[in-house]
């Protein structure tokens, strides 16, 4: 296992074996998601409050979950980055910045699309979107920073250090609708006893999931090939894939 780490860390390596995975990846992103929504929009069953307004939800809360997610992944290769100077794990970083604030803004756009007819209004000062929002503007201020530095290295080491400062607002988003009285519902699906929510809800919203994580290991692998062979450009592996004067 630690080998394959180790071979992993290697940009020629990782640039091999990346493209080998993202062809499945992506067949398997397409049935996920083709078959997620088929369960979602059309065999799910009315909510008996909701009607038939709630079917965002297989969009909206998969794009919450991934908005943290990638954070999360995003502060882990930041960490590695900066404590064993490990160039992919800088690689990984950049490549999600931007779809991580993608799927931000997905969530708060469905949401807002939700909650106009649940609440009554497209926004409120809820805590749950006031922090969600907040995450959003830590993703576009990381790439903004990341943008601003012409040196790679100073780059990545400003923009970790913006990162894991910014990591206190994910517990702060998980668990807003628990500590402050908030218009946002609790938690359905992550409760301890078990979900609140009908299996015929739970199914299709787990396979949206799945979906939207694959969508992002297809894409971010994708990015982050681009970006090794931007680095690396210069080097004898790459000259040799491409020629002696690759663009």
């Amino acid at each position: 296992m630690w080998q394959f780490l180790h071979k992993l860390a290697s940009p020629r390596y990782f640039y091999d074996i990346s493209g080998k995975w993202i062809p499945w990846l992506s067949g398997l992103t397409v049935i996920t998601l083709l078959v997620g929504l088929y369960y979602g929009l059309v065999k799910a069953p009315p909510d008996y409050q909701q009607g038939e307004s709630y079917r965002i939800m297989f969009i909206h809360v998969p794009a919450a979950w991934m908005s943290m997610f990638i954070y999360m992944l995003m502060a882990l290769w930041s960490g590695i980055n900066l404590i064993w100077n490990i160039k992919l794990a800088d690689v990984m970083t950049v490549s999600s910045a931007t779809l991580g604030a993608s799927f931000t803004f997905l969530a708060l756009m469905t949401g807002s699309l939700w909650g106009k007819p649940m609440w009554g209004a497209w926004w409120v000062w809820d805590a749950r979107l006031t922090s969600e929002l907040i995450l959003l503007f830590l993703y576009l201020g990381y790439i903004a920073l990341v943008a601003a530095i012409e040196d790679r290295r100073t780059a990545a080491r400003a923009g970790g250090v913006l990162i894991l400062v910014g990591v206190v607002n994910i517990p702060i988003i998980h668990y807003s609708v628990e500590w402050w009285n908030t218009l946002h519902q609790g938690p359905t699906v992550t409760k301890l006893d078990k979900p609140s929510i009908h299996l015929s809800m739970l199914i299709p919203l787990l396979i949206m999931a799945v979906s939207f994580k694959l969508y992002y290991l297809t894409v971010v692998l994708m990015r982050a090939r681009a970006e090794v062979l931007d680095r690396e450009r210069r080097s004898a592996w790459v000259r040799e894939l491409f020629g002696a004067n690759p663009r």
